[in-house]
């Protein structure tokens, strides 16, 4: 996989990530930029870690299904992306507009919840040829730039990005899901 595909995928995997920190920072008026990092910094290592949970998954798995992987890698990318076109389509529900004064444990939760998706994509990586600490410090370094932003951004532009840019991250894991079984098939 290249590196440009992989920076694609990065980013694709810190939308989700985007749109809730951007939710975040609709609720805080004048976010500081020590508080944005710190909760950039967090969503970024859970976001870093999760692929490499689901690679090491897929690698046990491999050896079982070498000869259809790109069909794997396709569908499992394709998939999440259309989950997340889904998700980024749907009304903002109660939950996600709670007050920013969480504890770390509900903002680790929230962390945990937006990167399931990575841990999935960590699955398919290992049916593809990555090197998984370059992709996880992308995806992590992706998430912790784009949920500091989205923390500082999100007082100024609200909740218009974040959706938006969710339906962006799905089409991007489609594109890479394609790019994937193209690779392997043609």
């Amino acid at each position: 996989m290249s590196i440009f595909a992989l920076i694609l995928l990065a980013f694709a995997m810190s939308t989700d990530a985007f749109a809730a920190a951007i939710g975040k920072g609709v609720k805080i008026k004048n976010p500081r930029l020590g508080f944005a990092i710190k909760i950039g910094l967090t969503f970024g290592l859970i976001e870093a870690i999760t692929p490499i949970i689901g690679w090491l998954i897929g690698r046990a798995a491999a050896t079982y299904v070498q000869a259809w992987d790109h069909w794997l890698a396709l569908v499992i990318l394709c998939g999440l992306g259309v989950y997340m076109i889904i998700e980024s389509l749907q009304p903002v529900s109660d939950e996600e507009s709670q007050s920013p004064k969480q504890s770390f444990v509900l903002l680790c939760v929230t962390a945990c919840g937006t990167s399931i998706d990575a841990m999935a994509v960590g699955v398919g990586l290992a049916l593809v040829d990555v090197n998984i600490a370059v992709a996880a410090a992308l995806i992590g370094l992706a998430t912790f730039s784009m949920v500091t932003i989205g923390i500082m951004l999100g007082s100024a532009m609200g909740s218009l990005i974040g959706k938006r840019a969710e339906t962006f991250g799905g089409v991007v894991l489609i594109a890479v899901g394609m790019w994937i079984f193209a690779s392997h098939t043609l």
